[in-house]
């Protein structure tokens, strides 16, 4: 469903991703795993389009979007819940979740989004900028899936967030899954959430992978010390 290859990212003459090659297919959860500033950001900024390419090549579903500025990434299926949620504070909840469908040409919120996310339905006409950390979480969460997104792409979405709206938030990734063919990448430091959502891991450290393995496989002890170095 996704498939990179020989991706490279530099910051002017500072290569900061270097030659990643990965192909995720349909229906997996991958999880990239790897400490503060070790380039998991920069590789999902550069998935979307928002940092450009010094080399290398993107297709979604067969469909070359390497020269694709972010909104045709989108329209090609991608969809980014960025790092810090990026909501819309002032925008209701029902109106936050609506500016993700005009790439979908949906007419109403599906009642799925709202199964998946009952609080977001209590809270339908209220401020995206008055609801919790977690509670945001889940709405640009919901937001992304109303673009009928084949990836999805979600950037440390556990960070700054209560345990027991990780939990919730696992459970949601894992129902999406069952629910729709898509294909589910999350950039992660929590282990505990990676072993409920990933199918496989791959650890990146300063811009390269460096250990990769199916979730049955993880020697947890081995992951953590990768994140604790």
């Amino acid at each position: 469903m996704l498939s990179v290859s020989d991706l490279k990212v530099s910051y002017g003459q500072s290569e900061v991703i270097h030659g990643l090659n990965f192909d995720v297919p349909k229906n997996e959860t991958l999880a990239i795993m790897g400490r503060n500033g070790m380039g998991k950001t920069t590789l999902f900024k550069s998935l979307i389009g928002v940092l450009p390419l010094s080399d290398g090549a993107i297709s979604v579903d067969g469909v070359d979007v390497t020269d694709c500025e972010s909104f045709q990434r989108v329209e090609n299926g991608i969809a980014y819940v960025p790092q810090g949620r990026m909501i819309f504070p002032s925008l209701t909840v029902q109106e936050n979740i609506e500016t993700g469908m005009e790439v979908s040409k949906m007419k109403k919120i599906p009642d799925e989004i709202y199964a998946l996310f009952p609080v977001l339905f209590e809270m339908r006409h209220r401020k995206g900028g008055n609801l919790s950390g977690g509670q945001q979480q889940q709405l640009a969460i919901a937001r992304a899936l109303v673009t009928n997104p084949k990836v999805l792409l979600l950037d440390e979405p556990t960070e700054g967030i209560q345990p027991s709206i990780i939990k919730d938030i696992a459970n949601v990734l894992n129902e999406i899954k069952k629910m729709r063919d898509i294909t589910i990448i999350v950039s992660e430091q929590v282990l505990s959430f990676t072993m409920a959502v990933a199918d496989r891991i791959i650890v990146i450290d300063k811009g390269t992978f460096i250990h990769e393995d199916l979730r049955e496989n993880v020697d947890q002890s081995k992951i953590k010390q990768y994140l604790s170095v």
